[in-house]
């Protein structure tokens, strides 16, 4: 359809999506030049703590579980939601704005009157404060990872629905457009390495986010110049060097530094590594 292919094309030139104001990330007066020695920061999936994503519900709530940030704090947060097989939520609202990727299974984000349209892993979404909608999942483990810029993230019912003036967006894993170093300078010439910018905010001078591809075999560099940087894997195991050993982490697992860095990664897998950044500076692939 015409409005789709204009907004792929809107996110291939770093559409502008709206974020709530009052961006609170830790180090953000640390950017500058790389560091020698950053604070970096490992979480691997095993190491997630999940608790119930809305207690109202009980034994029928998703599972949640916090990676960076703070979900129940006004701070911005990055946290996984895992669904059982078959969930489908009531009609509600969220207090803020969230964006989400599918990591594992089918997830269907949409109105409570749209057809199912199920969005496998290395699918993005986003979901705005106060419209009314509802969230399924199939498969035998259907995991996404959630993104708030300020919380804290609440259910709230769907008779206080309002229009904020955002709107949502559902993007197929297969409508990703993915950028080499013939389309992008922040991929070197001699790297096979690809970048797909998801989006940027309007509020914050150059905090964004965008997916990493990294191909079977690759050996390289990710060099991020913000003092913001979150970083998760989607797809593949992605081999990570600090402090001179390396560590394997797996879809769902993070890593994150304060301040400009260098981050050594491998792929050794056949499949390649997607990764998902969020961040308020360049970063380079080599």
């Amino acid at each position: 359809m015409p409005f789709f292919n204009i907004l792929l094309l809107s996110l291939f030139t770093l559409a502008i999506y709206s974020c709530s104001p009052g961006e609170q990330e830790e180090g953000l007066e640390q950017a500058g030049k790389i560091l020698e020695n950053p604070t970096k920061r490992l979480v691997l999936s095993s190491d997630i703590d999940w608790e119930q994503l809305n207690p109202a519900r009980g034994d029928q709530s998703p599972q949640a579980g916090t990676v960076w940030g703070d979900r129940k704090g006004e701070v911005a947060t990055g946290f996984l939601a895992k669904f059982v097989d078959g969930f489908s939520s009531p009609p509600h609202i969220h207090n803020v704005t969230y964006r989400a990727i599918v990591i594992k299974g089918l997830i269907h984000n949409d109105d409570p009157a749209a057809a199912d349209m199920w969005m496998p892993s290395g699918s993005f979404w986003t979901q705005p404060v106060g419209e009314a909608h509802i969230t399924s999942a199939k498969g035998e483990e259907n995991i996404a990872y959630v993104e708030i810029d300020r919380g804290p993230y609440l259910v709230q019912p769907i008779e206080d629905a309002f229009d904020s003036g955002e709107r949502p967006v559902n993007i197929d894993a297969i409508n990703i457009i993915w950028l080499g170093a013939d389309k992008t300078n922040w991929v070197s010439s001699d790297s096979e390495a690809e970048i797909s910018f998801l989006w940027e905010s309007s509020n914050q001078k150059g905090l964004r986010g965008l997916f990493v591809k990294l191909p079977a075999g690759h050996r390289g560099q990710l060099s991020s110049e913000g003092a913001i940087f979150h970083a998760i894997v989607i797809q593949g195991e992605l081999d990570y060097q600090m402090a001179g050993e390396t560590t394997t982490l797996d879809p769902s697992s993070y890593f994150g530094v304060e301040g400009a860095a260098t981050h050594q990664l491998a792929n050794e897998a056949e499949e390649a590594v997607i990764i998902y950044v969020r961040t308020n500076g360049k970063i380079g692939l080599s």
